[in-house]
Formats: C-alpha cells, sequence, structure tokens
C-alpha cells in the first residue's frame, strides 16, 4: 500500500472511532442540563441523584472524545498537507471559530459545572451547564461547516496565481445549504442516540430494581428517566426522518454520483429508481452481475426529489459526464459495496431505538413498571444501535463523496475541487504513515478499552441512593474551601 492509501485508511481509522464518542457528548449534554432543571424546578432529589449519575457517564465519554479528536487536528497538516495548503484559507476559518468560540467556552463551563456544586449559586450552576450544552452543539455547528464545505464548496475562489481556494464569504460558508440541512440531522442523531442511552440503562435498572423487590426505586427513579429518555427518542427519531429525506434530496442535486450509488444504481431510470433492501453479486468488481431482491419501486427517486417516477442518472451516464467536465482516466464511482451497505446500514439501525422506543410506551403507561428479564436485555441491546447508524451514516457520507476531497459544486465554483488523491502529503512516507497508523490503533484500542470499562463499571454501580445538596443557597458553612471534583 502506497502513503495514499495508507493515509485514507488513518484518517478513515481515527474518524470513525473519534466520531464513536460525538453523538452522546452533544445529545446526553442537553439530557443532563434537563435532569438539572427538574431537580432546580421541582425540588426532587431524584433528579439530582440522575444528574449526577448521567452526568458522570457523560464526563467520561466527553474526556474521552476529547483526546481522540486531537489527532484530527494534525493529520490535516501531516499527511493531508496539499489538501490544507490548497483549502486551508476556507476550511481553517470555521475550525478557527470551533476552537475559540465553542470548545473554550465548553470546556470553561464544564470545568465550573464539575467543581462548583457546593461554591456557586443553584441558578448559577444550573447556567454552567446549559452554556456546555449550547457550546457543544455551537462546536458540531463549526465542524460541520468546514464538512459541508467539502461537500459542496461555496464563498470561495479559485487563485491561478496561488494555486489555492481562498474565502470570499464568511457567511455564505456559514450558511451553506449542505449545512443547514446536515446539522438538523446530526443534532437529531445524537438526541437520538443520548435519549437510547439514557432509557437503556434506565430501562435495564427499572428491571432490576423491580425484581430485587424495590418497585418504589424502581417507579421513582428509573421510569421518569425511561420516560425522559423515550420522549427525546421519539421526537429526534421524527426529525432524523424528514432532516434525512432532506438531505437525500439536496444530495441528489449536488452529489448525483454519491445518489446513485447509494443504490448501485448502474444504468439510469427514465421511470424511476427502485430501493432495494437486499441485493446479491459483487458491486465493486462487477456492479451489472448485481440483483435486487426485495426492491420498493420508485422509492430511491422519491429520496430524490419527491416523486416515484422521476428519472435518475445511473453510474455510467454519471461516470462519462464527470470525465467530460473534469478529465478523462480517473474513476469517478465511490466504492459501491461501501456506499450501498452503509447506507442500509444506517437506515435500519435505527430499528433498535425504535423498538426500544415502542416497547418503552407501552409498558411504562399509567405509571407501571416492568420487571421482565426481556426488556432488560432489549434495552442494553438498542443502546448501540444509533451508534452504530450514526458511524455508518458518516461512512457513507464521506466514502460516498469519493474520489473527491472537496467534491465540484454544479452550480458554479468554478476551479474550487480537489481529488483525494492529490490532497495526501508529497513529502511524507508510505512507512512514516504506517508507523503512525499502527500507534494510534493500538492507542485507541487502549482508550476504547478504558472507555468500556469506565462507562460499564459507573453504570452498573447505578443511581446513588441519596444526594445532597451542597449548594451555597442551602449551605450556611463559610468556609474557605478550594472547588474540589464533584465525583
Amino acid at each position: 500500500m502506497d502513503a495514499l492509501d495508507l493515509a485514507r485508511w488513518q484518517f478513515g481509522i481515527t474518524t470513525v472511532y473519534h466520531f464513536i464518542f460525538v453523538p452522546l457528548t452533544i445529545g446526553l449534554t442537553p439530557l443532563v442540563a434537563i435532569m438539572q432543571t427538574a431537580w432546580y424546578r421541582t425540588g426532587n432529589e431524584r433528579w439530582l441523584r440522575l444528574t449526577k449519575f448521567f452526568g458522570k457517564l457523560m464526563l467520561i465519554n466527553f474526556a474521552i472524545g476529547v483526546a481522540t479528536g486531537i489527532v484530527q487536528e494534525f493529520q490535516f497538516g501531516m499527511n493531508w498537507s496539499e489538501y490544507s495548503r490548497f483549502v486551508g484559507d476556507v476550511f481553517g476559518a470555521p475550525l478557527a471559530m470551533e476552537a475559540l468560540a465553542a470548545f473554550f467556552v465548553e470546556s470553561t463551563f464544564l470545568g465550573l459545572w464539575i467543581f462548583g456544586w457546593d461554591k456557586l449559586p443553584k441558578k448559577i450552576h444550573l447556567a454552567t451547564i446549559w452554556l456546555v450544552a449550547f457550546a457543544t452543539n455551537l462546536s458540531a455547528y463549526f465542524i460541520l461547516a468546514a464538512n459541508s464545505w467539502m461537500q459542496h464548496p461555496v464563498g470561495a475562489v479559485y487563485n491561478p496565481e496561488t494555486g489555492r481556494a481562498e474565502m470570499t464569504d464568511i457567511v455564505a460558508v456559514l450558511t451553506n445549504s449542505t449545512l443547514l440541512s446536515a446539522f438538523p440531522h446530526t443534532i437529531s442523531a445524537s438526541l437520538l442516540t443520548a435519549g437510547t442511552f439514557v432509557a437503556g440503562i434506565a430501562g435495564f435498572w427499572m428491571v432490576r430494581t423491580a425484581r430485587a423487590g424495590k418497585p418504589e426505586v424502581a417507579r421513582d427513579v428509573y421510569r421518569p428517566a425511561v420516560v425522559l429518555g423515550m420522549i427525546v427518542m421519539l421526537v429526534s427519531g421524527a426529525g432524523v426522518a424528514i432532516s434525512g429525506d432532506s438531505q437525500a434530496k439536496l444530495m441528489f442535486e449536488q452529489q448525483p454520483m454519491k445518489m446513485a450509488s447509494a443504490e448501485g444504481l448502474t444504468e439510469s431510470a427514465p421511470d424511476g429508481a427502485e430501493f432495494s433492501l437486499l441485493a446479491f453479486g459483487d458491486l465493486t468488481n462487477d456492479p451489472e452481475s448485481v440483483t435486487h431482491v426485495l426492491a420498493v419501486p420508485g422509492l430511491t427517486s422519491f429520496l430524490a426529489d419527491g416523486s416515484f417516477t422521476s428519472p435518475l442518472k445511473g453510474i455510467n451516464e454519471l461516470q462519462e459526464e464527470y470525465s467530460a467536465t473534469y478529465g478523462e482516466g480517473v474513476d469517478y464511482v465511490p466504492n459501491l459495496a461501501i456506499t450501498y451497505w452503509s447506507f442500509r446500514l444506517m437506515i435500519g439501525l435505527g430499528i433498535g431505538s425504535a423498538a426500544l422506543a415502542l416497547a418503552s410506551l407501552w409498558f411504562t403507561r399509567k405509571g407501571k413498571i416492568i420487571d421482565k428479564p426481556w426488556f432488560a436485555r432489549l434495552a442494553i441491546a438498542a443502546i448501540f444501535t444509533p451508534f452504530l447508524a450514526s458511524s455508518f451514516g458518516w461512512i457513507f457520507t464521506e466514502m460516498g463523496r469519493q474520489p473527491w476531497v472537496v467534491a465540484p459544486n454544479p452550480t458554479g465554483v468554478d476551479g474550487v475541487w480537489m481529488l483525494t488523491a492529490t490532497g495526501v502529503s508529497s513529502v511524507v512516507s508510505a512507512g512514516t504513515v504506517l508507523t503512525s497508523l499502527v500507534a494510534f490503533t493500538l492507542l485507541y484500542g487502549v482508550l476504547a478499552v478504558l472507555w468500556w470499562k469506565l462507562m460499564k463499571r459507573y453504570a452498573m454501580e447505578g443511581v446513588s441512593d441519596s444526594e445532597t445538596d451542597v449548594s451555597p443557597d442551602t449551605n450556611d458553612s463559610s468556609d474557605d474551601r478550594p472547588m474540589s471534583f464533584a465525583y
């Protein structure tokens, strides 16, 4: 394997691994804020106990997410230095804004929230976690602005003298139509992940405490958390579906090759393209031999523009158009097996959250609790499905864009596009990339084990039996103790 292949593997591994933690951080932070708000408004101790419990899990996930995300920044300037040279003037702006305007705010107020339980008034302390939630989502917005620009470049021109893309309109970059579609989809998916996480863990403990002869704990502590998670799952699930439909239609306009690849549509469909639920054959090496089964007629066309009979261009026709526009001798077709299956796994794995939401809705109605072991198993199994769905969604988004690292804008930003093969560094050797690939993969493997052990350990401890309000509002102590870690 040459430096290009190894650099792609390294970036793919580190990105997918890092993104495992991102949706939970984005979604769980506002849920913890909601729990603390419920405690502040009602004074009910159960919400304080739940805040501390899920807040601890949020902090573990946040820490691992930050540690794994730092590597991303360095790869742009090292393995992908030619890419950074070409687009740094544009791509660097939203990333800098993410660090200065979002991550610093997020980190500062998260520290105040962790150490300020017994030092800050309740209202101020509550405000800190809401500011963390806001900054976390703002951080996601800026990062998605950078990624959306790679999918659909706007607000920039190509300078032939410097050979670089140069920003002309930061507002256009921050209001990119791709961004405005991707952001609600990502946030909805993150809330779905967090809602499933909360409902899954609380559902497991509801069954466990009920079977242990503590139905009052199951009903008073864990059932409210299940209901909260279920509501978030239902609302965010609808948001994922609506925003996903919007994204598909935008993708049809901006990246038609990605849309055709999602279906493995080799030949154009003048009367509407079906959506196959299952396919047999070699999509990558011999797409013509693939047999689609369990197909829904016209559904791909409907996803593209809202009509079951609208024509869609196939991969072969699009390859000819791309060759005529952007140059001969390049295979503009992404890996069909990956795009086809990642698109379906992204959608299909959402069933896990839906199953838990429907089961929770039915078995917790009218103040009921459930003590059936199968529900506990469903609750734990469902936790993993939105994580996997989000990962496959990003794999489809990034792999479907290939062979472009900056996809061309068909509506006209002339010259601002870049093939992945030309974005890799010309001086970093394959051996150097391989060494760092092995090192980071092993390091991330160790971090994965630590994350799993910590999350499992504290999740299996359950909600504490009691929590004391230590805020200055109720604490008459006038000592000058320094801030201390609250967990």
